[in-house]
């Protein structure tokens, strides 16, 4: 996912970056690398605090979608890659059971993209959650919808 940021500086200020698809998202740093590097930690914290209270983790739009918004006028715009993969990052071990034939697809498959079996199955998971809603543990009712 690449998210659209927008960064501003005043002659006296750091770099503030503002993420448009996420409301109240946003960073500073003293240069532009170091603005653009804490935009993609605000993010993932972001994303994983929208995930853990159950609500939809929003797509990132085009930045001609936010161009015209006058709060971003003179803005320097940027986009921040996002593995979802890479939000919630304590792993934990578990132990599954597949049939063999599936077992040796994922392993090629992992093989080609250059990934390990883990990172496979979880990019995979990702995926398939993005595209159902999950009910959170511990209320009913109650679910989060990722979005990639």
């Amino acid at each position: 996912m690449n998210y659209p940021v927008v960064i501003h500086k005043d002659a006296r200020s750091d770099y503030g970056v503002t993420v448009p698809d996420l409301p109240g998202c946003f960073s500073v740093g003293r240069t532009m690398d170091e603005a653009l590097d804490m935009a993609r930690e605000a993010i993932e914290l972001h994303l994983e605090g929208l995930i853990e209270d159950g609500q939809v983790v929003p797509r990132p739009r085009a930045i001609d979608h936010h161009r015209t918004n006058s709060q971003y006028k003179g803005g320097v715009w940027a986009l921040v890659s996002i593995d979802p993969s890479h939000l919630r990052q304590k792993a934990q071990r578990i132990n599954i059971t597949m049939p063999e034939r599936i077992l040796y697809a994922v392993d090629r498959a992992a093989a080609q993209e250059g990934e390990t079996r883990s990172g496979l199955l979880a990019k995979a998971a990702v995926s398939y959650v993005a595209r159902k809603p999950v009910a959170k543990p511990g209320r009913r009712g109650a679910s989060a919808k990722f979005r990639p």
